[in-house]
């Protein structure tokens, strides 16, 4: 299991992003976003997603990134390809990575969610580090927000149907063991 020390994984490496602001009610997380992001699509390993989230994206570094110039979001947790962890929220704070949103009857899922995002694509299998250490992230978060648990992990397409369609069909949700 990680260690979660004020809201924040002692194992992640912390990149803070700007693009967060107080929960409703920090009490209530109650559920687990699964997301996928790459820049530009289908590339990784750059420092884009990161500056992406901390708003120093260069948007003429590549055509793709002119449409995301005026966009601020951000995620709790970014899970490599290598599997590693990268924190850019810390867990009791709103980060900006549902948008328009609805789960279990509520609305703004924003407002009692923690998101994960795995660098990957909605096609492209994951990488077996990714599914160890979004299991041990999911163990940890379970055993330490008492409203989450293995059935209140989900992924942006079911929150946003129609709108969203990550983390896609290569995304094996058998492959979800958090130890709970």
């Amino acid at each position: 299991m990680l260690t979660l020390t004020d809201h924040w994984i002692d194992q992640a490496r912390r990149v803070p992003s700007p693009n967060h602001n107080e929960r409703p009610d920090p009490h209530d997380i109650a559920l687990l976003v699964v997301h996928n992001i790459s820049l530009p699509p289908g590339r990784f390993g750059g420092p884009e997603i990161e500056a992406f989230f901390q708003n120093r994206l260069d948007c003429q570094a590549h055509p793709y990134f002119e449409q995301l110039r005026e966009v601020r979001v951000s995620s709790h947790f970014l899970i490599r390809r290598d599997g590693e962890l990268v924190q850019f929220v810390p867990c009791h704070r709103r980060a900006w990575h549902a948008g328009v949103s609805h789960w279990n009857g509520r609305d703004n899922c924003n407002d009692f969610s923690i998101g994960i995002e795995l660098e990957g694509t909605d096609t492209l299998a994951y990488d077996a580090r990714q599914y160890r250490a979004l299991n041990l992230l999911l163990e940890t978060l379970i055993a330490a927000y008492p409203k989450l648990s293995r059935h209140t992990v989900t992924g942006h397409q079911q929150i946003a149907p129609g709108r969203k369609t990550d983390p896609g069909p290569a995304f094996d949700w058998s492959r979800l063991d958090p130890g709970q």
